[in-house]
């Protein structure tokens, strides 16, 4: 009788355990806090929907037979052939891509020391000097345009590459600078003070130490550089009369006011426009890392 009780007793925990638990899980699925993540979801794929299907669209539509390629059936890159046949497009990409990297290359070279001495200097000028960048900062290109036109056509600079580079790194510094100067003030002075003890330069441990942990921030500002000068529309389109100095972005509009009737065709300039910095985010991402600091002050 005892172990027949024993097990009866045993069946009946088992069987209010079960019980408590189903209870459990339907008051769960009725949990707001559940049913909040349920609608953060849907708004989130909702957006990315309304940003990438317009995307999806130039691709599909880049593909998709047009008045040039009405002999294709199905999907075709008769689209692409067709501009690089018969526009200036490899022209006006290898313009892009030649004022990108320089933009790139001098705003990354300027911007690190500059940053750093606004991050680690403590007094008046540096709080003034700041304070400059942050005006420059707030002042539209536009208004500077006109006049920066006038200058340039007298020092012979307008419709040139070089005059565009010059504007495109004086108008992106000012947010270069601050970028790099709030990865620096993320970086331990610490670091640089154990670099000093062992005989290092100020300018030693800058290079040394500091850029050594600070790839994430460089690639953050070079990444921003290269957008800037890569999307920028009305400066170029100010400054470049002639078709073979053309960017792509004004080469694009050049050519859909030519062929507004064929969209497979300026859609396939589109998708040219748009891979270099899709190539671009590719390739860096993998290099961007938290950690490097962390590990540095290990055991301090």
């Amino acid at each position: 009788m005892t172990t027949e009780a024993n097990d009866l007793g045993h069946v009946a925990r088992g069987t209010l355990q079960v019980g408590v638990t189903a209870t459990t899980r339907r008051r769960g699925s009725h949990d707001p806090a559940e049913r909040g993540k349920w609608w953060r979801l849907l708004v989130v794929l909702v957006i990315t929907a309304v940003v990438v299907i317009p995307i999806v669209s130039v691709f599909v539509l880049s593909v998709t037979p047009s008045l040039n390629t009405s002999a294709a059936t199905g999907l075709t890159l008769g689209n692409f052939t067709y501009v690089l046949q018969n526009s200036e497009v490899i022209t006006w990409l290898e313009n892009s891509l030649i004022i990108a990297a320089v933009t790139v290359v001098v705003c990354v070279v300027i911007a690190s020391p500059a940053g750093y001495v606004l991050s680690r200097g403590r007094n008046r000028l540096v709080s003034s000097y700041a304070l400059i960048l942050f005006v420059v900062q707030s002042l539209p290109v536009v208004t500077a345009v006109i006049p920066l036109y006038i200058l340039f056509s007298n020092l012979h600079l307008a419709d040139t590459l070089g005059g565009v580079m010059i504007i495109y790194v004086g108008s992106t510094m000012s947010v270069a600078i601050w970028m790099m100067a709030a990865y620096f003030d993320s970086i331990p002075i610490s670091l640089e003070e154990a670099a000093w003890i062992d005989g290092a330069s100020v300018f030693g441990s800058f290079t040394r130490v500091v850029l050594r942990n600070s790839l994430p921030g460089v690639l953050s500002t070079a990444i921003f550089a290269f957008l800037l000068a890569w999307n920028e529309y009305l400066v170029a389109l100010v400054f470049l009369r002639t078709d073979l100095n053309y960017t792509l972005t004004v080469g694009l509009n050049t050519f859909f006011q030519q062929n507004s009737t064929d969209w497979g065709s300026v859609m396939a300039v589109a998708v040219i426009m748009m891979l270099p910095p899709i190539i671009v985010f590719a390739v860096l991402n993998r290099y961007f890392s938290v950690g490097g600091i962390g590990g540095s002050l290990a055991g301090r």
